[in-house]
């Protein structure tokens, strides 16, 4: 059981960076999307805010969470993550 968790403890440490890598890489997509978005007000505001937000979740540290709200702005943008 020790050896499964001491297994588990790895792969999330090792995940990790991967996770914060990624925040970065959507950030730019949505950046590029919305350079050409043909989005009503609200919505580029919704967008845009989704993006900020899942910035600074990103500079925080919490990368997962950061990756959740960066994917619901990609979702509105339809672009895939």
């Amino acid at each position: 059981m020790s050896k499964r968790i001491v297994t588990a403890a790895v792969l999330l440490v090792l995940a990790a960076p991967a996770l914060a890598g990624h925040c970065p890489k959507d950030v730019k997509a949505i950046d590029a999307a919305l350079e050409d978005a043909k989005l009503d007000d609200d919505v580029m505001a919704e967008v845009q805010d989704l993006r900020d937000e899942g910035e600074d979740l990103h500079n925080a540290g919490q990368h997962e969470e950061s990756l959740e709200v960066l994917h619901e702005a990609m979702k509105i943008l339809k672009l895939e993550h």
